[in-house]
């Protein structure tokens, strides 16, 4: 398992496609800047970030955000169901 710490120090290495873009704003009801708004989820000391396989898990109190460990491509984001 990677150190957290190498997601964060690599914050600024974040991006996504376009059809990344269209699906986690679909996904998570945004209208900002979808790369922005997933690098202040990770710099949030209140986000959970662990390693799964060969991505990253962002994980806030609603939402999870999925990231490429190797890329840093951020694939998706979805609302946590409610409980």
């Amino acid at each position: 398992m990677k150190d957290v710490n190498g997601l964060i120090a690599q914050v600024s290495n974040l991006h996504t496609t376009k059809l990344g873009i269209d699906r986690i704003q679909k996904n998570l009801g945004l209208e900002e800047d979808v790369v922005e708004y997933c690098k202040k989820k990770v710099l949030d000391q209140n986000s959970i970030i662990y390693q799964r396989g060969k991505n990253w898990y962002v994980e806030t109190q609603t939402e999870i955000l999925t990231i490429n460990a190797h890329s840093f491509t951020i694939i998706t984001a979805h609302k946590k169901e409610k409980s």
